[in-house]
């Protein structure tokens, strides 16, 4: 079945596209979440005007993300505060999400999967970040990973060892069976005479 796309689809093509696809996955799929429309006679001749219009709404929305990408590389850092353990290890990991609400807070509205932060940021220190605003424009932020002010650093405890039992020690607190026995013969050898 030839379709028309009318949203990007992932391994089948961009909005505005001519596609032949098998007619269960378009029925099936496609179709009911209104990615694609069937291409008919007209609806040709449509799609080849919505690609065109298409195609100047991705130029406008380029521009936008262009002036987007210099304000944000105009950014000096942001600061994100986590907390922190003994030797400055941090809890858990900064995200997407953390960076993408650090970026709400200084202005910047970014979808949380944009943010490419490469691997999880476990540590405190500095690292770059790149964010993908549209297919060919990326910007780049550092994000700086500090101690939470409002949570002090947890040091780690370290138990105290138990003080070593003496045996003399306990010989005098606890009286032998042979002390008691001696001083019970005492006691009765004197009550006989």
């Amino acid at each position: 079945m030839k379709v028309i796309l009318q949203k990007d689809v992932i391994n089948l093509g961009d909005a505005g596209d001519v596609r032949e696809v098998p007619d269960g996955y378009a029925r099936n799929f496609l179709i009911p979440r209104k990615l694609v429309i069937p291409a008919r006679g007209n609806s040709v001749r449509a799609a080849e005007h919505q690609k065109k219009l298409m195609s100047l709404k991705i130029e406008r929305r380029n521009k936008e993300m262009e002036g987007l990408a210099e304000k944000i590389n105009a950014l000096d850092e942001l600061e994100i505060q986590v907390r922190v353990g003994a030797k400055s290890k941090i809890f858990g990991s900064v995200t997407s999400v953390h960076i993408a609400q650090a970026l709400q807070n200084a202005g910047f509205s970014i979808d949380k999967r944009k943010i490419d932060s490469g691997d999880a940021i476990r540590a405190l220190g500095k690292f770059p970040v790149k964010i993908r605003l549209a297919e060919k424009i990326m910007a780049t932020v550092n994000v700086n990973v500090v101690p939470d002010k409002n949570f002090p650093v947890e040091e780690e405890e370290i138990p105290e060892p138990a003080a070593p039992v003496e045996e003399n020690q306990e010989n005098q607190e606890e009286p032998s069976a042979s002390s008691e026995a001696e001083e019970e013969a005492s006691d009765t050898s004197q009550s006989g005479e």
